[in-house]
């Protein structure tokens, strides 16, 4: 009896090693378009948001990302809607009135419409993602800091992007 048992377990195994690896995600499209956005030698602001997220909507007021944006000309910001829940990031965004800047991106998510579940983005660009809002702050392609768990300060995100700006000599 012990012998089919693992003869049954062995062939289950076998199949499931042999089993197609699955498609790329939806996202991968995506990542490789924030990829692309924060290469090369200037300062990039990459910020993890969603509609419904009380601490992301504190941002989003005149004085806050707007503000930062509009003092910051020489730095590219990345606005991504993740775990989104299908809600629509556009009134939140006019009414922080975010949207038309020319050193703004402003992307949605293809399929990361919730903060649990199966269908969770849990990384991006090879970062773990595990709240929000999340800022990054980037430079020659590579994370400079990283700010994961909730409101940004941006006194303190001036600095970052002060000192990202310098150059390092390690």
């Amino acid at each position: 009896m012990l012998r089919p048992l693992l003869a049954c377990s062995l062939l289950l195994a076998a199949a499931l090693l042999r089993a197609e690896t699955p498609a790329a995600p939806a996202a991968a499209p995506l990542e490789a378009e924030v990829g692309a956005l924060v290469a090369g030698p200037h300062v990039t602001v990459v910020h993890f948001w969603a509609p419904w997220c009380p601490n992301c909507r504190a941002e989003m007021t005149p004085g806050g990302w707007a503000k930062f944006i509009a003092a910051n000309p020489d730095v590219k910001f990345v606005f991504l809607n993740v775990w989104h829940r299908g809600q629509d990031p556009a009134p939140k965004l006019q009414a922080g009135q975010l949207g038309g800047q020319p050193n703004l991106t402003l992307l949605t998510h293809p399929s990361a419409v919730s903060k649990s579940g199966p269908d969770r983005l849990n990384t991006f660009l090879g970062l773990p993602l595990t709240w929000l809002p999340t800022t990054w702050v980037f430079r020659d392609g590579r994370l400079r800091y990283a700010l994961n768990y909730g409101e940004v300060r941006f006194e303190m995100l001036q600095t970052l992007v002060n000192d990202t700006r310098d150059p390092w000599s390690h």
